[in-house]
């Protein structure tokens, strides 16, 4: 649900009736990402997507239909689904999809903010009474259950009898600033921590992709042309990213400090680890990256402690 956040909570407040569905595992069927979700709007509008858009046509019926509370139902693969997915007729998808209203108005809020989350939904034939939502603080007053899977430290979706405990744990996200042997390096060995990774040497890009970083996140700078590299160091410096790399000599690094002051009026770089990476003696881009996600790394769990 972490995608859909921002746009459900301007939704919320514009006063804009939404769904938000997701994928509970079955025998059959379990989502790719524990993670994913679709915000469906009025009007059939769709943000973020579950189950590779497979159900998108059957879900939609049931979030037109303006239920004032959610539902648990079986989903079937029908023709269309079929030839749009390897799954046989047949096969049954089990969905959870509730009005955003029905959900705890202080999730969207945790969501933005890339918080760990657990949704304890209660339904009772089909029909979703209750849900509650605990985060790290007030984990404390969850069920021993919620309480065991959240500790797990991995997102999860588990049906009990008649119970749905989703839990949402943030992914790391690394946004490089550049191309070429550096940047797959650093994107190779980001891959094996488990975080997800954007590529993008165009500032007008890397803007984008650092709006929604938070404190749990990184980005890594680099790239020979001063006002590129700048602009997307000021990017950075603007978005909440914990991690903030700049690859390049000590002049590269004066140079991007003198044209953020001169053209940005940003003075202030105390956030940038710059040349960035631990001192290991790296020397070759493996090598590099290595040190690069080692400080990453580092910088992130100070801040946790």
């Amino acid at each position: 649900m972490y995608d859909v956040a921002l746009s459900v909570s301007a939704c919320l407040r514009a006063g804009t009736r939404t769904d938000v569905a997701w994928l509970v595992p079955n025998e059959h069927l379990t989502p790719t990402h524990f993670t994913e979700s679709l915000a469906i709007t009025k009007g059939g509008g769709r943000i973020g997507k579950v189950a590779n858009g497979i159900f998108d046509g059957q879900l939609l019926d049931i979030a037109e239909r303006a239920l004032s509370k959610g539902r648990v139902l079986d989903l079937i693969v029908g023709p269309l689904e079929a030839t749009l997915s390897s799954l046989p007729v047949g096969t049954k998808a089990k969905f959870a999809i509730a009005p955003v209203t029905q959900f705890p108005a202080e999730l969207w809020p945790l969501l933005v903010g890339r918080q760990s989350v657990a949704i304890d939904v209660n339904f009772n034939e089909g029909v979703i009474e209750k849900i509650d939502v605990y985060s790290e603080s007030d984990l404390h007053n969850a069920s021993s259950e919620i309480q065991e899977y959240f500790l797990t430290g991995e997102s999860k979706i588990i049906q009990l009898e008649n119970r749905i405990i989703t839990v949402y744990r943030p992914v790391p996200k690394l946004v490089i600033a550049g191309t070429g042997a550096m940047a797959n390096a650093i994107q190779k060995n980001a891959e094996l921590l488990g975080w997800q990774v954007s590529v993008d040497p165009r500032p007008e890009n890397v803007m984008g992709l650092v709006a929604n970083l938070s404190p749990i996140d990184s980005i890594v700078i680099m790239g020979h042309d001063v006002e590129n590299s700048s602009t997307c160091l000021g990017a950075a410096l603007g978005s909440k990213a914990g991690y903030i790399g700049a690859l390049g000599s000590r002049a590269m690094q004066d140079n991007r400090a003198q044209w953020l002051a001169t053209y940005k009026e940003i003075t202030d770089l105390t956030r940038v680890n710059g040349p960035a990476g631990l001192n290991i003696g790296a020397s070759t881009p493996a090598q590099i990256a290595i040190s690069i996600l080692a400080q990453a790394v580092a910088v992130h769990n100070s801040r946790a402690e």
